[in-house]
């Protein structure tokens, strides 16, 4: 083994020991499935490791994970024309979800969840990248593959078209739990009439 390989293959270790966890779980946000995200997860650290050469500054190497990552992601939806954001269990091969998972889980569900499957993947990933990855603008830009104008574009219009989205599932979970409330309400009425039973 050359030493540009070996010094690709210690480098491309330590990231992998330094952030492996937060790039499965943005896979499995990207994909929804953890099962894919972990075979994704892993393909991206291979890419990486054939792609050491195209990294221009070792102090940005997460940025360019991620970018990695992401292309990695989209083009596995793009194969598989799935860009749909069902809900993530949290649970991998059999073992319980980690603190950060349970994190993640709480930050994104319900109605928060189900706009974002609403709106596009693109978007979708700058919004997790910023938003839960705490990228900056720069680092962002370099995930994407973009201009930091252009990221700062992109990220803008996803947060637009998640605010736009949030209030159309908000308002889908108020017709439904009026809608409940309504069925429930006879039921709880009979209930008042009988009054209490004896056992």
């Amino acid at each position: 083994m050359s030493d540009d390989r070996a010094s690709a293959r210690a480098f491309v270790e330590r990231l992998f020991a330094a952030h492996h966890a937060e790039i499965y779980a943005y896979l499995c946000r990207m994909v929804r499935d953890d099962e894919l995200a972990a075979d994704l997860t892993q393909e991206a650290f291979v890419k990486a490791y054939r792609a050491y050469d195209t990294l221009e500054d070792p102090n940005r190497a997460r940025a360019w994970l991620y970018q990695i990552a992401g292309r990695t992601a989209l083009d596995e939806l793009r194969r598989r024309k799935i860009v749909r954001f069902v809900p993530w269990t949290g649970e991998s091969r059999g073992t319980a979800a980690s603190a950060e998972e349970l994190v993640m889980r709480s930050r994104l569900s319900g109605d928060l969840e189900r706009a974002l499957a609403r709106i596009p993947a693109r978007q979708r990933q700058a919004l997790l990248l910023s938003e839960l990855n705490d990228m900056t603008g720069l680092e962002l830009a370099e995930a994407l593959g973009v201009s930091h104008v252009a990221a700062r574009a992109l990220l803008t219009r996803g947060r637009e078209s998640l605010r736009q989205a949030l209030a159309i599932e908000r308002a889908r979970s108020a017709v439904a739990d009026e809608k409940h409330d309504r069925a429930a309400a006879p039921l709880a009425a009979r209930d008042d009439e009988d009054g209490p039973r004896s056992r």
